[in-house]
């Protein structure tokens, strides 16, 4: 299977911009609907970041499964995570596919499981049916609309889908070849990454049970020098990619974007959006 592929090293930089972005009170809204120890499975859980973001939303004791096709970053998972507690003051201890946070509001405990989501959303056994809450980060515009309506088959709980993108990026100050890129950047999108041809930004149009949205936007500054040279590389590189000529026009725009970003001169924005989805029929 050909499964779109992330570094841990990419994830690490992004994650602050995520944490960011994310819509605190969708997060919010979404717990209200837990129960008092929610049972919450990340799909395409990486490095852990969901789980860094929303269990201290979360607050009281909890129990989360990482599933991840890419077993390397779920071990990074839990090194991310036990650091991450030091730094807030919790205490943190493996135990086989488990890393345990002990916090003053109760125990939050992380599993760890590896799986191709490309094969079903869920695996089957415990997970598959012993769970109250599903989340994902930057993944439904990954997936093609026949996997997303099979996880809404498969699951009936609420969903907290957060960072899809849906197309508002604005790049400043404008380039004569912006319109050329985005658009092979878009058509790269929706380029099959292992879970069927991708839905890009038409996610949010194929999305069903949506309780409510808010945008989450990411806003990189001149001063995020690392973070605006991977996304002028990622972008040249998908529109080259998806491009059937003009390659040396995407160049020009690469090399511009560039210098201005070393200049201090570019300021980022990709438009995302969180998204609440309820239990089917709810």
């Amino acid at each position: 299977m050909n499964n779109e592929q992330f570094s841990s090293e990419w994830l690490a930089l992004r994650e602050p911009f995520d944490r960011a972005a994310r819509s605190l009170r969708l997060a919010k809204r979404f717990v209200e609907m837990l129960p008092q120890r929610p049972r919450i499975v990340d799909l395409g859980g990486g490095t852990g970041s969901m789980f860094r973001f929303l269990a201290p939303i979360v607050g009281r004791g909890q129990d989360w499964v990482l599933l991840d096709a890419d077993g390397s970053l779920l071990d990074e998972a839990f090194g991310c995570t036990a650091a991450w507690a030091r730094g807030q003051g919790f205490a943190s201890t493996a135990a086989g596919d488990a890393l345990h946070v002990s916090t003053r509001r109760g125990l939050w405990r992380m599993h760890v499981v590896q799986h191709d989501l490309s094969r079903r959303p869920l695996p089957a056994g415990k997970w598959e049916t012993q769970h109250d809450a599903v989340v994902c980060s930057a993944l439904l515009d990954l997936v093609s609309a026949a996997w997303l309506r099979g996880l809404r088959r498969a699951v009936n709980v609420p969903v907290l889908a957060c960072l899809t993108a849906d197309g508002r990026d604005v790049w400043r100050p404008h380039h004569r070849y912006d319109a050329l890129v985005h658009t092979g950047f878009r058509r790269d999108m929706r380029r099959d990454k292992g879970l069927g041809p991708a839905l890009g930004t038409d996610a949010m149009r194929s999305v069903t049970g949506l309780a409510a949205s808010a945008p989450s936007d990411w806003h990189v500054p001149a001063a995020a020098l690392r973070m605006q040279r991977a996304l002028i590389d990622a972008t040249a590189d998908a529109a080259r990619a998806a491009a059937r000529s003009q390659t040396r026009a995407i160049t020009e725009w690469q090399e511009a974007r560039l210098r201005q970003a070393l200049q201090g001169r570019l300021a980022i924005t990709i438009g995302h959006r969180d998204i609440l989805l309820l239990p089917s029929g709810g």
